[in-house]
């Protein structure tokens, strides 16, 4: 529910919207939006042709069915550039929903998904969506916990995508945890798939891989992508086992 503080923002947001009256940006970040909200925001949203930029709803709770309701709008709305749904308790559920209004979208160009719960599932669901989408720009997934499945899932979806720019990681178990011989071989397994795919992607410029307990024979697999992909200048790896790139 609405922070009380928040209500009379949110109210006129909601006016300004239905009445195709908005600005570039809208932000309701850290409103206290839940999924009943996000419901009258999406419904707002299907008709709006004003908001052509950014809408930041970072640090709410909308949950899965709030990413449901906002994924309906954006199948529909074909203005809007740039969604923020950051901390926001959205599961696998919400990000199948966010990743089918993806496909449908001939706007959208940057999703950012930080700090939720996509697991492998949801970024199978994403990368898939990438597969399709040779328009979108940047996708923001840090701290979702998609694991090696899903590092590996991404990996084959940028050997076909021509247009994703900025690709953030960070902190996503995408090496096992474990210190066992076969742990550490495979803990390399989900970057190798990632450096295999940037040997065939010319497009992506930036890549944040930080915090995700990569093994050096995983780094050594980017090392080697890097001279053959002449798109990529910035990898950022702290808090990696090796940060020799």
């Amino acid at each position: 529910m609405v922070f009380p503080e928040a209500q009379p923002v949110f109210s006129e947001a909601l006016k300004a919207i239905r009445a195709n009256k908005t600005a570039g940006v809208l932000d309701l970040s850290s409103f206290g939006l839940d999924a009943e909200d996000a419901l009258a925001l999406g419904a707002a949203l299907r008709c709006n042709t004003s908001l052509r930029t950014n809408l930041i709803l970072a640090h709410n709770a909308l949950g899965d069915q709030g990413a449901q309701a906002i994924a309906e709008a954006l199948k529909v709305n074909e203005i809007l550039r740039q969604v923020d749904l950051c901390d926001n308790q959205i599961g696998e559920a919400g990000m199948l929903a966010l990743a089918e209004a993806m496909k449908g979208s001939s706007s959208l160009k940057q999703l950012k998904l930080d700090d939720n719960q996509a697991g492998p599932g949801g970024a199978r669901a994403l990368a898939a969506a990438l597969d399709g989408h040779m328009d979108f720009e940047e996708l923001w997934l840090s701290r979702n916990e998609i694991g090696q499945e899903g590092a590996e899932a991404l990996g084959e979806a940028l050997k076909v995508n021509s247009s994703l720019g900025q690709l953030f990681l960070r902190q996503n178990n995408i090496g096992p945890k474990g210190a066992a011989a076969l742990a550490e071989g495979l803990k390399d397994a989900g970057v190798q798939a990632m450096a295999e795919a940037m040997k065939a992607n010319n497009c992506l410029k930036q890549l944040d891989m930080a915090l995700n307990k990569i093994g050096s024979l995983g780094i050594v697999a980017i090392k080697e992508a890097k001279k053959i992909n002449t798109s990529l200048t910035e990898v950022v790896w702290q808090s990696n086992s090796y940060a020799g790139i």
